[in-house]
């Protein structure tokens, strides 16, 4: 990890202190998605056949996985994994359930109603990631709110594995998830696949769900695109801060850091220390939990693009917080709960040194599909509002109309408009 003290920098080292890895706005990246979108909006399951064998190494037996292989998965999972499926999930509908919005209904001025009711969004594609580890949690994340929401048609794509199959526990929490139809296909060719349709897979009207670099730049181009779909949000490789004072565990701090930095090669982290020497406990604690790590290689190259701050002034470490804007944001400093209200640009806040980040990962019940790259300046994670749109909805009286008719029609003359004020004075003229 990259070591910087906060006081030391000028304004310009501080922006390239808190610089993500280039990779996801890679110039040659994007184009070889443009590339591979065109490609599939062209040739359909004939495309997606292609690009699997040539990026996942072998195709899958069918592209469709049938309903009776996830109920198969589901029942030759041990009991205990279900148990704990079924706990997360559980956790995952209460918190979301809580987020049904209630209609809205206002007389704005007499005899003028105006309402405000919400619609289910009518198919939603669920990307679910699984090439170097199979994400059902992200399944859960998607699919238990899509579902709460009214979603008719939830579609999920998750790339091959090795053998061309996909990982029995995602099937199982599929089927649990109680999820419409599941499809072996993953990177830039299954977000052109669910933007466009193919003979095979339907289009959707928004795409959810984190990926690598290729996946977010496919989900932001199609997003782009007139008449294209919706996307959640801008969502990369994953990151986390966090934030560590003298009564922090070095122990705690390295795992947070570590379970982001095994994600992805370009996963970032980044610690502010309180101190020098708070920092040098931390990393040696990294540097002795990597070492056992199964996927160490991983975590190790994510490390070379992770940033260890030194900041003591509070000031100081919440500006550092805004600037960055992470997705993960841990908080092991004395009186955690104090840091909140400053807190503006972050995508989920773990408090405390008992609440690791794994938790909101897993089975806490807030949602993990996060915005990432420092999109939660302005995005929110996925809510079950993310799959819901509102309509409104307005009605006048005979008397509303006299009221409100005379200010709409001088509206109108002000911007030039006649023919709106006409549907207005006709309808006057008609009431006289």
């Amino acid at each position: 990890m990259q070591r910087f003290v906060w006081t030391n920098l000028d304004a310009p080292r501080r922006i390239a202190a808190l610089a993500r890895p280039t990779a996801i706005s890679d110039a040659g990246l994007v184009e070889d998605v443009r590339s591979i979108l065109e490609d599939v909006r062209e040739n359909g399951d004939e495309a997606l056949s292609r690009l699997t064998r040539k990026f996942d190494g072998r195709e899958p037996d069918t592209l469709e996985v049938p309903f009776s292989a996830l109920e198969a998965a589901w029942k030759a999972l041990p009991a205990s994994d279900q148990s704990v499926i079924e706990r997360a999930r559980r956790n995952i509908k209460r918190f979301h359930k809580a987020q049904i919005p209630a209609p809205i209904e206002v007389e704005t001025e007499p005899g003028v109603v105006c309402r405000r009711e919400s619609r289910a969004i009518e198919t939603a594609g669920l990307y679910v990631p699984g090439g170097t580890a199979p994400l059902i949690s992200t399944l859960l994340m998607l699919a238990v709110p899509a579902k709460v929401a009214g979603v008719q048609n939830r579609i999920i794509v998750t790339p091959p594995g090795r053998d061309g199959s996909v990982n029995p526990v995602i099937l199982a929490a599929a089927y649990r998830c109680k999820v419409s139809r599941l499809f072996v296909v993953g990177g830039a060719q299954a977000i052109g696949a669910l933007a466009y349709g193919t003979e095979t897979i339907p289009k959707c009207d928004k795409i959810f769900g984190p990926g690598n670099a290729w996946v977010a730049a496919a989900k932001s181009l199609v997003a782009q695109e007139a008449g294209g779909p919706a996307i959640d949000m801008p969502a990369g490789p994953s990151e986390a801060m966090v934030l560590a004072d003298e009564a922090a565990d070095p122990a705690f701090v390295a795992s947070d850091l570590l379970s982001q930095a095994e994600h992805d090669t370009v996963a970032q982290v980044v610690c502010v220390a309180a101190t020098e020497e708070v920092a040098n406990r931390i990393e040696a604690e990294v540097e002795a939990q990597l070492s056992t790590l199964p996927r160490e290689s991983i975590a190790r190259e994510s490390l070379t693009h992770g940033r260890m701050i030194v900041a003591e002034d509070r000031p100081d470490v919440i500006d550092i917080v805004n600037r960055y804007a992470p997705e993960h944001l841990i908080v092991q400093l004395r009186d955690p709960d104090t840091y909140v209200g400053a807190i503006r640009n972050a995508g989920s806040i773990f408090l405390g040194p008992w609440t690791p980040e794994s938790v909101g990962d897993y089975a806490s019940g807030t949602n993990h599909t996060l915005p990432t790259y420092g999109a939660a300046r302005a995005y929110s994670g996925v809510t079950l509002e993310s799959f819901i749109k509102y309509i409104s909805i307005q009605k006048l009286t005979k008397s509303g109309l006299k009221r409100l008719g005379p200010v709409v029609e001088r509206l109108a003359e002000m911007e030039g408009l006649e023919a709106h004020k006409r549907a207005v004075s006709l309808r006057l003229e008609a009431l006289q």
